[in-house]
């Protein structure tokens, strides 16, 4: 049960003097969690940050160059002025680790000293690639999480442990999505309820393919391809679109039987729908990466986007990153408040709660708001082509069905390009230009459809009732300071103003 902020402690007062291990943190929510802590906190213990890296020297510049030397720390490094560096040694513990290893690499003197001040665990390391090799996604989406639950019995005072998954590991259902945790074993495939999902014989699945593969020279040339074949086949075999999503869903299965079995912390999952640009705090655009609506943004930008396929009535669930966070420090605080002493657990553990970081239950925003705020932002701030002159701004045309996309595809590309590749032949090569630029805006379009595609299309509503009471728990203060309520967005204003021009400054340099 969570207790109410008034109850507990306010957000910014629960991480006074509190160890906080963070995995992920060069990754765009990392990044805007670090900073909301040492802003919000400046009296936190440590931060501890694992990285991949071969020793504490490149972890350092690492965090320094990935993380902290970020303009998202503008506003930290201008509080601080010229004691900035010197506040983030203090409080910034840079690890050379990787999730894929036991204790994420970490061992002696430096092990001993983590364990005993951590007091919270936030997951948020995750390979978000949706066609990734299925040895690559598991390692670091199933065993990275293992590997963190062994790490966090070990912690004698901690008090939660937080998972970021996404909102997306309920595939492609429909209606209203609760906030519940996975069953053990449970598949998305309705037609077939005997199916049973082994994540452990997943592991071993995938191992033996690799090994097979690693072993046969002739095979050795395709394995990339046939570890990113297997991840989908997988994927689809148990009910879900792809292998992101898939092992996402047994990540937190994984977090579940790992620590839930017996005396331990207060476990939390958060699952984000598509996260934008921060909103508010503390650089409002600020955005790293290419998120899911993005790709489509920039490729209406550059002009290689002229059709896609996508109902614009249908909702995109989408939420600032600074409000995911927002929710992600509230969670934490709330459950850690509401838990009891760590030598006083309660057994048995409880299954973790299910955060839904989303807006399409309380303010849906269909996928008309990105076109009609894109046309108006690039109407009046046209891009600039290779001579100088303003890019026209053209339509795109959006199909509601796959049926109307694919016929649409084949008549505008497919069949002019088939042509095109006959012609080129009989003129020995003289339109291999042409032959290869229609090539490479048909696959363009194709790759985004593969990809993309089932998030345009998707029916689904993420219920959130249980952010809702985190929320009304809050004091009244925390409510404005860490707000995350999906209401408080008026979602043209945010795409014209604040999330377009965010991703042309900082995506698309």
């Amino acid at each position: 049960m969570v207790g109410t902020m008034e109850e507990a402690t306010r957000i910014p007062g629960y991480f006074k003097n509190k160890g906080i291990l963070i995995t992920g943190s060069t990754g765009f929510l990392g990044k805007i969690l670090v900073e909301k802590i040492l802003r919000v906190q400046p009296d936190v213990k440590r931060i501890y940050l694992p990285v991949r890296a071969p020793d504490t020297e490149s972890a350092k510049k690492r965090v320094q160059t990935e993380v902290i030397g970020k303009e998202l720390f503008g506003l930290l490094r201008e509080t601080h002025g010229k004691g900035f560096q010197s506040f983030i040694e203090e409080k910034v513990v840079p690890l050379a680790g990787d999730i894929i290893h036991e204790n994420f690499g970490v061992e002696g003197a430096q092990l001993s000293q983590m364990t005993q001040e951590i007091n919270v665990i936030v997951n948020g390391a995750a390979t978000t690639n949706f066609y990734e090799r299925y040895d690559v996604a598991l390692d670091v989406n199933v065993m990275g999480v293992k590997h963190m639950c062994q790490l966090a019995r070990q912690c004698p005072n901690l008090e939660v442990v937080l998972h970021v998954s996404t909102a997306y590991v309920v595939g492609e259902r429909q209606g209203l999505i609760m906030e519940r945790p996975f069953k053990q074993g449970e598949t998305l495939r309705e037609d077939d309820p005997q199916l049973r999902l082994d994540v452990d014989a997943e592991l071993r699945l995938a191992r033996e393919c690799q090994r097979l593969l690693a072993a046969d020279d002739a095979e050795q040339k395709n394995e990339r391809k046939a570890m990113k074949e297997l991840g989908l086949a997988r994927a689809r075999e148990f009910g879900w679109p792809n292998t992101y999503v898939f092992t996402k869903a047994m990540g937190e299965m994984t977090l579940a039987r790992e620590l839930a079995a017996g005396d331990g912390p207060a476990v939390v999952i958060v699952r984000p729908s598509i996260i934008t640009s921060i909103q508010r705090d503390p650089l409002p655009g600020w955005i790293e990466g290419t998120r899911t609506i993005d790709a489509i943004l920039i490729g209406y930008a550059k002009q290689n986007l002229s059709c896609f396929l996508a109902d614009l009535d249908l909702t995109m669930d989408v939420i600032p990153g600074d409000m995911v966070v927002n929710a992600m420090m509230a969670a934490a605080a709330s459950h850690a408040a509401a838990s009891p002493p760590p030598d006083h657990r309660r057994l048995p553990q409880q299954p973790p709660t299910v955060y839904h970081a989303t807006s399409s239950l309380r303010n849906p925003a269909p996928y008309a708001v990105l076109y009609r705020t894109g046309i108006r932002y690039f109407e009046a701030h046209p891009r600039v082509g290779p001579g100088g002159r303003p890019v026209r701004t053209r339509r795109v045309h959006f199909f509601a069905t796959v049926a109307a996309f694919t016929a649409y595809m084949v008549v505008r590309y497919r069949l002019p390009l088939e042509l095109l590749r006959l012609l080129n032949l009989l003129c020995c090569g003289l339109l291999s230009r042409l032959c290869a630029e229609l090539g490479r805006k048909y696959a363009f379009v194709m790759r985004l459809v593969d990809l993309y595609g089932p998030f345009a299309l998707f029916r689904g509503v993420f219920d959130d009732a249980n952010v809702e009471r985190l929320r009304l728990g809050m004091a009244e203060g925390d409510r404005v300071e860490f707000n995350f309520d999906p209401k408080t967005v008026d979602w043209d204003d945010y795409f014209y103003k604040v999330h377009i021009p965010g991703v042309m400054k900082y995506v698309l340099k």
